[in-house]
């Protein structure tokens, strides 16, 4: 493989993040709406990729829910984090970029995931004009009927994420041979919105 680009995320360096959500998390406060839509897509005990993991929130949710899941972040600072956090939670240490049904053989992994978390506006936050191979990548490690769960602002909102208009994001989805099988502007299935979009890709 080429030599992997820096994310946008590493480019801008520190955010505040995982601060933030660790005094919400431990605050008790509610941060699993992504994490209850997820649950709905699939069946219990399903496969889970939580790709962007970032200090475990989404992953640690849905494994409390009684799914198999496996979460993946690159930043050493975040995975330190969430292993405090949610201690029980597998975490792969690795660029998405990275990800192949080969390299998490080699890690004790297997693929075939029934659904494939990408949310907490990680994809804005990928490295410049890779996204297309971020989501062909995620769709390589997709079971048969899976599926990927993806949100983001298509408005820049934070630090050094990209604009992402919908019409950019859903020609690059069927660029990586996927398609776009539902879209809202919510976790909660509000109609699509311009401030937030919440989309659900299918293999084409």
């Amino acid at each position: 493989m080429n030599e992997i680009p820096p994310t946008r995320w590493e480019q801008w360096g520190q955010s505040g993040y995982k601060d933030e959500f660790t005094r919400l998390i431990e605050s008790g406060a509610d941060v699993e709406g992504e994490a209850r839509l997820a649950d709905t897509l699939v069946a219990r005990g399903s496969r889970i990729l939580d790709a962007g993991a970032g200090i475990g929130r989404i992953g640690g949710a849905l494994q409390a829910r009684g799914h198999e899941v496996l979460a993946v972040e690159k930043d050493p600072e975040l995975v330190e984090r969430a292993a405090r956090l949610f201690p029980g939670l597998p975490m792969l240490t690795s660029d998405l970029l990275a990800l192949t049904p080969a390299s998490l053989a080699a890690t004790g992994h297997d693929g075939g995931f029934d659904l494939i978390v990408l949310v907490g506006n990680v994809i804005v936050f990928a490295a410049e004009d890779t996204e297309p191979q971020l989501l062909a990548s995620l769709r390589d490690l997709l079971a048969d009927g899976g599926r990927i769960l993806v949100g983001f602002h298509p408005v820049r909102m934070h630090g050094n994420a990209r604009d992402y208009p919908f019409d950019a994001f859903a020609a690059d989805v069927g660029a990586a041979g996927l398609a776009v099988q539902h879209r809202f502007g919510t976790y909660e299935l509000h109609p699509p919105a311009d401030d937030y979009v919440v989309a659900v890709l299918t293999r084409a």
